[in-house]
């Protein structure tokens, strides 16, 4: 099917107005958002409703990489080091021992349970040896399930750090099927792989922090436009030498995710947005590859890999490298059901498609039907059974585990300078009489920043950070924009001067790239962008 330009932009827009509608829906029905863009896709594939041809797996395999760049910096932009430091040990251990195991044990059962060969049993498993990011933080934050026994922080970092160990298994294994591989090869490139994957994202991150805390952007926008740029960076600089991008692209995400960067307020929902808008496209173009027809010839041996990974090798793995931390039977129990095979898994099973070696069964197909399965089943389930274990911290907040958590808290911030006239100029913060519900968080004098105390005495050119809760019930207010001409009669006047409007108030005055707060000696001047507010509705634009 060929598309011009208008209909594909057209067929865009339908199927992300559609994602985001089942996004809301999916949540009142008990079923994971990522599980119906999946089937929307297929519904709209070949063997579908609306039969759209498509087999590129090549570019299939583009896009998809792009997209789990972004949810994996993302992953670790959003994990809170603090909170996961002290399950630090076991998180990376299951993320990487743990992804090592499951593929092995899943390529030993492909190959003495299900005929494959060697080799090809073992690439399977590797395929599916990695837990899914986006569809555990999907679940926990989508029902607020905040666990016992930071069985949460395990479940994040873990699921987050896993791909890398999982697409290194991939490439390891596709090489030795392609053209043969030694032992020592397969060392060095694990070794090439893991180290220049630490040394890119740990470089790149550092770097950037630093950068970010010295620098402040001019261009508002311009922050999201660099940082879409380095999570790029942190991919595509490792893996052009061989290095695993993804580990890069996430520990570059956590080391700026887990710094107190100014742009953070601007940063935090841009890329939740993008994440979003990632995972939809990803999930859907992956259904949309799939052919259900093929799905039913491997449908036996995937639901039986499905099941010995769910309720065998998985737990069995979990149990074995958890039981040195200790903790409960119900806490390894919870983490071993949480499991969750992802879009991950299917997007490196594409590589088995366009790899030249010969393959005697439909890995990608095989993979697909055991991510369905698993979002399906586990992901469905998740919430019950942590209920049933009584896993679930009633009074805890996961969202406390991710680094956006300060997002969700209804404060706001000003800032304002202290000129010489000031009345509070010359006086310690202890004299302030601030408003009600207000207090005053930071001061920046020169290059210097400190907590402001009692006997802190202010002068001329600090500039002050007040905070204070959001406004409840906020009125409508009535808005209206007027410029300043050069003929204008408000023109070089000052706001005392100006005829008095009886309900009407300038409330912001735009001046260039700057934004005041007026009082009644401010000047106005020519091309000064007025923003004024209105007690009738017919005086000005509804905002």
């Amino acid at each position: 099917m060929l598309f011009t330009l208008t209909s594909l932009l057209l067929f865009i827009s339908v199927i992300l107005l559609a994602c985001t509608l089942l996004k809301r829906v999916s949540g009142r029905l008990g079923i994971p958002a990522l599980l119906a863009f999946i089937l929307l896709g297929m519904l709209f594939g070949s063997d579908g409703l609306f039969k759209i041809p498509f087999e590129d797996y090549g570019f299939a395999e583009q896009v998809s990489t792009t997209a789990l760049v972004f949810i994996m910096f993302y992953g670790g932009f959003g994990t809170n080091w603090s909170a996961a430091r002290p399950v630090a040990g076991v998180s990376i251990l299951l993320s990487s021992a743990g992804t090592m195991v499951t593929a092995l044990l899943t390529g030993l059962f492909c190959y003495y349970a299900l005929g494959m060969g060697i080799l090809e049993g073992l690439l399977c498993g590797a395929l599916l040896s990695s837990t899914d990011a986006a569809s555990v933080f999907s679940i926990l934050r989508s029902r607020k399930l905040a666990l016992k026994e930071n069985a949460a922080p395990i479940l994040e970092v873990e699921s987050g750090s896993n791909d890398p160990f999982a697409y290194m298994l991939t490439v390891v294994l596709l090489s030795a099927m392609e053209t043969g591989i030694t032992p020592t090869a397969v060392a060095g490139l694990l070794v090439k792989q893991i180290l220049l994957g630490i040394l890119f994202g740990f470089g790149i991150g550092g770097a950037v922090r630093w950068l970010m805390l010295k620098r402040r952007f001019d261009t508002s926008g311009t922050e999201t436009l660099f940082v879409v740029s380095v999570a790029l960076l942190g991919y595509a600089a490792p893996s052009i030498l061989g290095g695993n991008g993804f580990l890069s692209v996430y520990i570059a995400g956590m080391i700026l995710g887990n710094s107190k960067l100014p742009e953070r307020m601007t940063l935090v929902p841009f890329f939740d947005g993008v994440t979003g808008i990632m995972q939809a496209v990803l999930f859907f173009l992956l259904g949309l590859l799939s052919f259900p027809g093929q799905m039913l010839k491997v449908l036996l041996p995937a639901l039986a890999i499905a099941l010995a990974l769910t309720f065998v090798i998985r737990p069995l793995s979990v149990f074995l490298l958890m039981a040195p931390f200790g903790g409960s039977l119900a806490r390894r129990i919870l983490i071993s059901f949480s499991g969750l095979r992802g879009a991950a898994s299917v997007v490196f099973a594409i590589m088995t498609v366009l790899s030249p070696a010969a393959m005697e069964n439909d890995l990608f197909h095989i993979a697909f039907v055991v991510v369905l399965f698993s979002i399906a089943f586990q992901g469905t389930l998740l919430p019950a059974v942590a209920k049933r274990l009584d896993m679930i911290d009633e009074e805890g907040d996961v969202l406390k585990t991710f680094t956006d958590y300060v997002d969700e808290t209804p404060v706001n911030f000003i800032q304002f300078r202290i000129e010489e006239e000031h009345p509070w100029c010359g006086m310690h913060v202890a004299e302030l009489v601030l408003p009600p519900g207000s207090i005053l968080v930071d001061l920046q004098r020169g290059d210097e920043r400190m907590i402001p105390k009692g006997d802190t005495c202010l002068e001329p050119g600090d500039i002050l950070v007040m905070c204070a809760l959001e406004c409840e019930g906020m009125p409508e207010l009535y808005l209206s924009e007027k410029i300043v001409e050069k003929n204008d009669r408000a023109s070089e006047m000052t706001l005392a001067d100006l005829p008095h409007q009886p309900g009407s108030l300038i409330i912001l005055v735009q001046r260039g790239q700057d934004y005041l707060i007026p009082d009644g000696s401010t000047l106005l001047k020519p091309g000064d962008r007025l923003l004024i507010n209105h007690t009738d509705e017919h005086s000005g634009s509804h905002a």
